[in-house]
Parts: structure tokens; C-alpha cells; sequence
């Protein structure tokens, strides 16, 4: 069998080495990508997103246990962030969901930033489409703590739950525009603190404004409190989430939004990466290296826009 046929047969370390290749970027791994993208399309895909300290492990780490007692297999994309300084990164989500380690049907994968912003990495999306590729009905996608200009999640989420707490910030704070606009589901976590029942109501102010751009008989935003780590709120935030995947499923223009959305960022990455790949290629064959560039800009000999320039005029030609 071919390492694509075994990942859709869902074979767990051919999976694993494909996720791993699609991180370092190996090149033979794109091969793979086509072969199994014509399986992809089956899969609820959830995103988490919020800042940092919320509680978003806690919750996804519910949402997979949830799931798993109605028999739906799970896969977890969990990004961290990565260290400006030494590349590294501290995959606490690992240790969060050990739970799940010896569950067959939760698929767990930790990533790193490298770097990347918006909440999520640069290999997000691919690595969605693995894990339905190889069966799993629901994916969880964890995005590293975000501020409010960081929305990639709802460019490769179905369903996307908002999560905070109370005592995050004022009024003001709650309806400003950018990440608090793309809640699918609104999490005030962390319920029993001081100030729960104000930020419910900051939220619902929110929502009432209509900073969402909704169509007539659009998504009406729920808000759901939860106690992570205690049990409380749990059962309510999963059936909002099937909620919202049975809202698409009745209003196909809603869920083609949704799905367009997720292709226009699949293709826009993949030429990205492939130009760039290209032309790093092109560059190395010539014998010209980045660093050979590089040292042209620090010593001022060229800037790094002519730079730019030269080089695409060079290999569009």
C-alpha cells in the first residue's frame, strides 16, 4: 500500500511521519497532499481560539472525551508558541490530553508557530486535510493564544467558539472589532469568577450591535459558561457546536461561505510555498544563496526591495 492509501485506511504512524514531513516541509510530501485530498470533505472541523490563560486545552481536551462517548473519532491540532530566540517550543498540550494517548480514536499533534502569525501555522490547513483524510469525524484545532487581529481560525474552522473569561477587559474591550467578530459560539470560561455575569452581558451587547456581518436568516451567536476542569457548561458548548454544523448542513450558501473560505486559504498557501520553493530552488542551481543576499543588505551594497524585484524579474521572465 502506498503511504496515502495507509493514512486513508487509517494507519497511525504513516499519519504521523506525513504530519512530520508536512511541518519540516519536505517536498515529496506535497505528492501525498494530492493523492489525498479527493478524500477530504467529511470531517466537522472545530476551532478554539482566544488568548492566552482561558482555558482552551481544558476545553478541547472535554470536547475530545465528549465526543468520544458518542463513538466519533477525534483528531487534535494543538499550536504553541515558538521561542523568537532559540526556535523551540514547549508542546504543553501534550501533557494536558495524556487522557487520550491510549484512545484509538483520538489523533493528537502538537505544533509549533515557527514563527507564523495569526493563531495558527503555516501547515494548519494541510494537516486538516490528513486527518479527514484518514476518518476522523471531528477535528479540534487549538489555536495558540491570539490577540485580536489573529482570525486565520475562521478562514479553516466550520465552527468557531470564541473563548474568554471574565474580568478580561471593560466594555469597551468586549465590542471591538476584529477577533471578537468571527465567534461562532461564545466561551465565557472560567464561570465561577468574579464578573461572569458581565461579560455574558458584554457579549450579548455585542452580538445585539451587530459588529457581525450576518445575513437575514443568518447564525444567531450562542454564549455558553463553562467551568472547564470542573465538568460545568460542557454538555451545552457540544450541543451548540452540533448546532451550528446542523445550521450549515440546512443552509448550504452558509456552509459554501464557509467551505469557499477554506479553499481560497488552501490555494493561497499552496502557491506561496510553491513559489517561494521555486524560486529558492532556481536561486541555489545559479549558485546564489540567501545568505550571499543577505550580506548584500546588511553591508547596504543593495536594499532587499531592488533585491525583490531583480530576482522576480529574473525567474517570471
Amino acid at each position: 500500500m502506498s503511504i496515502a492509501e495507509r493514512i486513508v485506511a487509517g494507519d497511525v504512524r504513516a499519519t504521523a511521519r506525513l504530519l512530520r514531513d508536512i511541518d519540516d516541509q519536505i517536498p515529496s510530501a506535497r505528492e501525498i497532499l494530492k493523492e489525498l485530498y479527493p478524500h477530504t470533505g467529511n470531517a466537522h472541523v472545530v476551532g478554539f481560539t482566544g488568548s492566552p490563560g482561558v482555558g482552551k486545552s481544558s476545553l478541547v481536551d472535554q470536547m475530545a472525551l465528549r465526543c468520544r462517548q458518542d463513538d466519533l473519532t477525534v483528531g487534535i491540532l494543538a499550536v504553541d508558541p515558538t521561542s523568537p530566540f532559540t526556535g523551540g517550543a514547549i508542546l504543553g498540550d501534550r501533557i494536558r490530553m495524556q487522557r487520550h494517548f491510549l484512545d484509538s480514536g483520538v489523533f493528537i499533534r502538537s505544533l509549533a508557530t515557527r514563527g507564523h502569525f495569526g493563531g495558527l501555522t503555516r501547515s494548519t490547513n494541510d494537516m486538516i486535510n490528513v486527518l479527514d483524510a484518514m476518518g476522523k469525524q471531528v477535528i479540534l484545532v487549538e489555536t495558540v493564544g491570539v490577540g485580536q487581529d489573529e482570525v486565520e481560525i475562521v478562514n479553516s474552522a466550520h465552527t468557531t467558539v470564541l473563548v474568554t473569561v471574565p474580568g478580561m477587559g471593560d466594555e469597551v474591550q468586549a465590542i471591538k472589532a476584529g477577533i471578537m467578530e468571527i465567534g461562532n459560539i461564545f466561551v465565557v470560561n472560567k464561570a465561577d469568577r468574579e464578573g461572569s455575569r458581565k461579560t455574558v452581558r458584554e457579549l450579548r451587547t455585542l452580538i445585539e450591535l451587530g459588529l457581525r456581518h450576518r445575513s437575514e436568516n443568518g447564525w444567531e451567536p450562542l454564549i455558553v459558561e463553562t467551568e472547564a476542569l470542573k465538568g460545568r457548561g460542557l454538555e451545552e458548548l457540544y450541543s451548540n457546536i452540533r448546532k451550528h454544523r446542523e445550521y450549515l448542513q440546512a443552509h448550504p450558501q452558509h456552509l459554501d461561505e464557509v467551505l469557499w473560505k477554506r479553499a481560497r486559504t488552501q490555494l493561497v498557501e499552496a502557491m506561496k510555498d510553491l513559489a517561494l520553493t521555486t524560486i529558492l530552488q532556481r536561486l541555489e542551481n545559479r549558485g546564489v544563496s540567501l545568505d550571499d543576499l543577505i550580506g548584500k543588505i546588511t553591508s547596504k551594497e543593495a536594499d532587499p526591495y531592488s533585491l525583490v524585484h531583480e530576482i522576480l524579474d529574473e525567474e517570471l521572465r
